[in-house]
């Protein structure tokens, strides 16, 4: 009767820890992925004076970029897409064309501070602001 008694506490304990571990794992993988900032990012016409589509063929998706430090992560394909940084005076600081395939990118280390960021496709313009470390 002891010994049925000792098994039980034990498969006890063993089930209190099993649901802790369950519990807390979804915050481990959180803080272990929580210097990654997704970027809200809105959509305007890049040049206002060229007309408009009256009638879109496609939704638009705004791309998904995640920025860690000094790189940003494409959660969506971007291929092609013109990157610039405006600081806070509207100048240009930086300016590339995301490569085919690309799903990061290193920006560069001389860039610290707020900046607008764009991501332009065509007459298109997804915009928000990072900060740079």
């Amino acid at each position: 009767m002891r010994h049925n008694y000792i098994k039980e506490r034990s498969m006890a304990k063993k089930t209190i820890v099993m649901t802790l571990i369950m519990a807390l794992l979804p915050l481990a993988f959180f803080c272990l992925n929580a210097s990654a900032v997704e970027l809200e990012l809105q959509v305007r016409y890049f040049d206002p004076n060229v007309d408009k589509p009256e009638d879109p063929r496609s939704a638009i998706i705004i791309p998904q970029i995640e920025i860690e430090d000094n790189v940003l992560n494409f959660n969506t394909p971007i291929d092609g897409y013109t990157l610039r940084l405006l600081d806070e005076d509207g100048y240009v600081v930086f300016t590339t064309i995301i490569p085919i395939g690309s799903t990061s990118m290193v920006l560069p280390s001389y860039l610290s501070g707020e900046y607008e960021i764009q991501i332009i496709h065509g007459n298109l313009c997804f915009y928000g602001y990072i900060v740079c470390n």
